[in-house]
């Protein structure tokens, strides 16, 4: 056995290993599934405590599925290990040292890596042993992802040398993300006296047109990348410019700067304690990514103190209210002159739909209270559920000052145009509290406001699914006050009306009830009955609203229950683009003065066939109800509400 051990020594001592490149190359080869040759000398020391080896112009080239050429070029690899270490099965390398090496890195559309050993498995992250003395001289880097768009030319060196105006490890360079430019620059700790138990500090700095990532961190067990810490500012014009370099779709945004300590266990990856704004509002709370499955899941709870209503625009492709010192990207403001010079309400920002496709999420978030000049919304939640491409907002609620609008939204993006549908109530809220009243002034009409909105449409925008929706709209005012001059108007009592007004009478008649029922059919809001039952005047109407061009065109006519001196029977018309209406009154001609209770028995018994699509019991409560009731009394066939 000696005899044996002793010769297997001598054999070692005086191989010629440059006769073993053949050999070895064809075993590599096998084994990584691709060509690899060794052209240089090759040249192994094994007898010794510390074995060490250096191999000359080693090339390691492409996967099959990536075509000609080399992955890897290294004009020249030092490497030494520890012999006593190997006992326990742990590689721990003395020395590294990497001579002008060349990698080219490629990711297909398909999420194929060519560093990957199984090209159907996704890619795991880099794990090398501890290096305790770490040397890269001259290296580049070249990586290409078609599935993010995106390519770089860097540059690697890591000196340790004395002297050396880095010293560590240094990797920047230049290249572009989804067609904007795109620069790293990654710099770590001396690479000497490295231990596998002591962390490994690094800091990075990522530019993909205006967004910029900075990290400060360390790597817990060098040099295993699939577990690091570090401190993350993210800043930009739009949370969703994030999908190319991290791909995760978060939604449009305002401009943003957020930050948090972000952690990484293999495929899941934390951020927890994130703090920042978005826009004008506040933002906190923690998310995660796991990426062990088919796709990404997104799991977040969010949160806002105080909410600009304005920063919501930018999430549907729109822009913040315009001249009221709203932060908004530059993007956005062009967004916002546009649909202010086109006078549009609705953005046509087209949603790409294979963001939503190629991730999962559970999302939590809730706004404490809500800052709004134009509605009276105080708080806020919605909790976001996609999966297999179908986006669910349910429940999402809105708390009004009085009030609530509750209910769900969905977007189905499994088809190639997507299809959306919204379904909301409207509850207990107050006229008062939703129309414009001039500085000084008083409401011209008060009570409380029901109501419900339920549509479907396909389209890649909200514009273009606006302009598609079916379905029905309907609002109800059970009771309430309003201003007698406007209730003589209706009829239209010109004496009295116009009298009323010019002495600024601020008297109120009752509001018995009011309703605006809506049937949608292809983006055309045609009204299926509207009626507005005061003391003096019961008023009906007529006419559409139109969400292909955001028009509106609609007329009331009044019936007196009393003689009146002098009345116009000329309907009132409200009418002119949804962003800037008019009211006035139609002069083409008078029309036949219909009786009050024709009015109501036209109306008022398919009034109660809807009322229960907006709430059950609302045909039994306040003077809705009595409406119903006084119908009956006078021979209309008042229909019972369906349960």
């Amino acid at each position: 056995m000696a005899v044996v051990i002793g010769g297997g020594i001598v054999v070692l001592a005086v191989l010629d290993w440059n006769q073993l490149r053949g050999p070895i190359s064809r075993f590599a080869s096998a084994r990584l599934d691709r060509e690899v040759a060794i052209l240089g000398d090759l040249d192994v020391r094994p007898l010794s405590l510390n074995p060490s080896a250096s191999v000359g112009r080693l090339q390691i080239g492409q996967p099959a599925w990536a075509g000609k050429g080399q992955m890897a070029e290294i004009e020249r690899l030092d490497l030494q290990i520890e012999a006593l270490p190997l006992l326990r099965g742990q590689l721990v390398f003395r020395r590294l040292e990497v001579t002008r090496p060349k990698l080219v890195l490629l990711r297909d559309a398909k999420g194929r890596a060519n560093w990957s050993l199984r090209p159907d498995a996704p890619p795991k992250p880099l794990r090398l042993p501890p290096i305790q003395d770490f040397r890269i001289d001259d290296g580049r880097v070249s990586f290409k992802d078609a599935r993010r768009r995106l390519s770089l030319e860097a540059a690697v060196d890591a000196a340790e040398r004395r002297g050396a105006a880095n010293p560590g490890f240094v990797m920047s360079g230049n290249g572009a993300i989804n067609g904007a430019p795109f620069s790293l620059a990654l710099t770590g700790g001396p690479l000497v006296n490295v231990r596998a138990g002591r962390p490994y500090p690094f800091d990075a700095d990522v530019r993909a047109g205006a967004t910029r990532i900075l990290a400060k961190g360390q790597i817990s067990r060098p040099f295993d990348l699939g577990r690091f810490q570090a401190q993350v500012t993210a800043s930009g014009p739009d949370l969703a410019d994030l999908y190319d370099l991290t791909g995760v779709a978060f939604p449009n945004s305002p401009p943003y700067r957020l930050s948090g300590q972000l952690s990484r266990e293999q495929r899941l990856w934390r951020v927890n304690g994130v703090g920042g704004r978005v826009g004008d509002s506040d933002m906190a709370g923690a998310l995660s990514v796991n990426t062990a499955g088919e796709r990404p899941f997104l799991t977040a709870d969010l949160r806002s103190k105080r909410l600009d209503f304005d920063d919501l625009a930018a999430v549907f492709g729109g822009a913040p209210a315009r001249g009221g010192g709203e932060t908004a990207s530059t993007a956005q403001q062009e967004v916002g002159r546009q649909m202010a010079a086109q006078r549009r309400l609705l953005p046509d920002a087209k949603l790409d739909i294979s963001r939503i496709r190629a991730m999962d999420a559970d999302v939590k978030y809730a706004a404490a209270s809500i800052s709004s000049p134009r509605f009276p919304v105080r708080a806020g939640s919605v909790h976001i559920k996609l999966k297999d491409g179908v986006l669910d907002a349910n429940p999402l609620r809105l708390d009004l000052n009085q009030g609530a609008l509750a209910g769900g939204a969905q977007l189905d993006a499994r088809r190639d145009t997507p299809v959306t549908s919204i379904d909301l109530r409207l509850s207990r809220a107050r006229l008062e509290e939703l129309i414009p009243i001039r500085s000084g002034g008083t409401a011209p009409i008060t009570g409380s406001l029901l109501g419900r909105v339920k549509l479907t449409g396909a389209g890649t925008s909200v514009r273009e699914a606006a302009a598609h929706a079916d379905g029905q709209v309907l609002f109800v005012v059970p009771g309430g006050e309003i201003r007698a001059a406007f209730a003589e108007l209706m009829g239209i009592n010109v004496t009295k009306g116009l009298g009323l007004l010019l002495a600024k009478d601020q008297s109120k008649t009752d509001l018995r009830c009011a309703v605006a029922h809506f049937q949608a059919k292809g983006g055309v809001l045609t009204a299926n009955r509207i009626i507005l039952d005061t003391t003096p005047v019961l008023s009906t109407g007529e006419g559409r609203i139109d969400l292909r061009d955001e028009t509106m065109d609609l007329r009331m006519t009044g019936h007196a229950k009393e003689p009146r001196l002098i009345r116009v029977t000329a309907p009132v018309t409200i009418e002119g683009p949804i962003i800037k209406l008019k009211l006035g009154v139609e002069a083409s001609g008078a029309l036949a003065q219909g009786g009050v209770a024709a009015a109501l028995g036209a109306l008022v018994a398919p009034l109660a066939a809807v009322l229960p699509f907006v709430d059950l019991g609302l045909a039994e409560d306040a003077s809705c109800g009595a409406l119903i009731a006084q119908a009956g009394r006078q021979g209309a066939p008042v229909a019972k509400p369906r349960t």
